[in-house]
């Protein structure tokens, strides 16, 4: 049978050079493939969005800080006398869980009487306050009464003064009618028309006028120093009684502090005995005792020593996550959290949450604003209302570990894939006012335009 093959063909078919480098049909079929592949590829990359997601690890809390794992601390020193309580007993608030003894059985008392000592040093420092107030009144109201007394001496005297000076300017006036008188008779005795002892008693009267000049002149100035001495002695009476009610508020100070120092002993001493007569510890929350941390059997311990660990019974149950600070500027309150916890099994695609089975929802309630000391940021997160609700405690107790999805931005897969090959943080969000100052600072504003 003959086949009409045209002479180009022949001559190819009888060429073994051709037939050395002719591609098989099946390569060329993965050829057509991978093409189709690479272009789907490039349209994924380009167009398929992309949740952005930070992850973090962390526990289950309580929400409420005091509903949170915490330590039963002794609070005196002493031994162990007995358990009220073993590891797992659920406790109501008020239950008693231990007994302790003081390892002096007197000292309670010698604190009472050291209490009572410090309460008669109250009284006495409170009587002598009261009694150094009554002191300062009694003294201020004699210094009024001193003053006035000095007032009105130095008024009598004032009114002396006045008295030795118009006596004074009498037996000016006296004088110089017996100087007047003495000449008179003086000339009627020279002319005979008087006797001798007309002018000798006109002289008596001239010496006896004279006489009386310098009584009354010294009676003045008498009366001058008497005013000045009692102007004096008024200034020295209101010293001497200021100087009496400033020493009497020196000692009302003096009991005033000695008053305070009692007052700030004795909070401290009562709060000693307090602790010594509270011998019992009770639970201070409902809950479960988790762990015992003493021995049993007569340990001793000190002041502030752990004795048990309680789980309080908590509803409101919450995450804390830590994350790395590279993903921390787009993490804040209200972010979506996808969480996984200990136990459950789960299928997670971070990139397309919709595909997770197996997690539950949670929203970012805080951000702590400083690190844990490695870089790392405390996130709480708190359960979803819009998801579906979380294991019963039962199942989610406090401290059971769990993983977080943190959702971020909405991206392509390729940039997504470029941004972890170069480790670089997600996208900023540039309509943030903050982040815009920060930009134009560090002057990438004009590089974005």
């Amino acid at each position: 049978m003959k086949t009409n093959m045209s002479p180009k063909w022949k001559l190819r078919k009888n060429l073994p050079s051709y037939r050395l480098v002719q591609t098989a049909l099946p390569a060329q079929s993965l050829a057509y493939i991978l093409t189709v592949i690479f272009f789907l590829s490039v349209l994924i990359l380009l167009y398929v969005p992309w949740q952005q997601t930070t992850m973090g690890f962390g526990r289950v809390v309580a929400y409420a800080p005091l509903d949170r794992q915490q330590v039963i601390e002794s609070p005196i020193s002493g031994r162990v006398v007995k358990w009220h309580v073993h590891e797992g007993t659920r406790v109501k608030k008020g239950d008693p869980i231990i007994d302790i003894s003081d390892n002096d059985p007197n000292f309670i008392s010698r604190i009472r009487e050291e209490r009572n000592a410090l309460l008669q040093r109250l009284e006495a420092a409170r009587t002598r306050e009261d009694n150094i107030r009554s002191r300062i009144l009694s003294l201020r109201s004699s210094m009024g009464s001193a003053v006035s007394a000095a007032d009105s001496r130095r008024m009598m005297a004032k009114d002396r003064v006045r008295a030795s000076e118009q006596a004074v300017d009498a037996a000016k006036a006296a004088l110089k009618t017996a100087n007047l008188n003495l000449d008179r008779q003086k000339q009627l005795w020279e002319k005979g028309l008087t006797s001798k002892r007309t002018l000798e008693l006109a002289e008596l009267d001239h010496t006896n006028a004279e006489t009386g000049l310098d009584r009354a002149r010294a009676a003045y100035d008498a009366a001058v120093k008497e005013e000045r001495a009692l102007n004096s002695d008024t200034g020295k009476v209101q010293q001497d009684a200021e100087a009496s009610i400033n020493d009497a508020k020196a000692s009302l100070a003096s009991a005033q502090s000695e008053v305070a120092r009692v007052l700030e002993d004795l909070p401290k001493l009562e709060a000693r005995l307090s602790r010594q007569e509270n011998q019992e510890i009770f639970a201070p929350r409902d809950g479960i005792i988790m762990r015992i941390l003493v021995n049993p059997d007569t340990q001793q311990l000190k002041e502030g020593d752990g004795v048990a660990i309680l789980v309080p019974d908590a509803e409101d149950k919450a995450v804390e996550l830590f994350i790395s600070g590279n993903d921390i500027p787009l993490v804040g309150e209200g972010r979506k959290v996808r969480l996984q916890f200990q136990g459950y099994p789960v299928l997670q695609i971070s990139g397309w949450p919709e595909t997770a089975v197996g997690t539950f929802g949670g929203v970012v309630k805080l951000v702590d604003i400083t690190d844990n000391g490695s870089g790392n940021f405390r996130v709480l997160v708190i359960p979803d209302r819009d998801d579906r609700q979380w294991p019963s405690s039962r199942y989610l107790r406090q401290g059971v570990r769990a993983k977080g999805w943190i959702f971020l931005n909405r991206v392509s897969v390729g940039y997504e894939l470029w941004r972890r090959f170069n480790d670089f943080p997600p996208n900023l969000p540039m309509d943030d006012p903050e982040m815009k100052s920060l930009l134009d600072e560090n002057g990438g504003g004009d590089k974005g335009k």
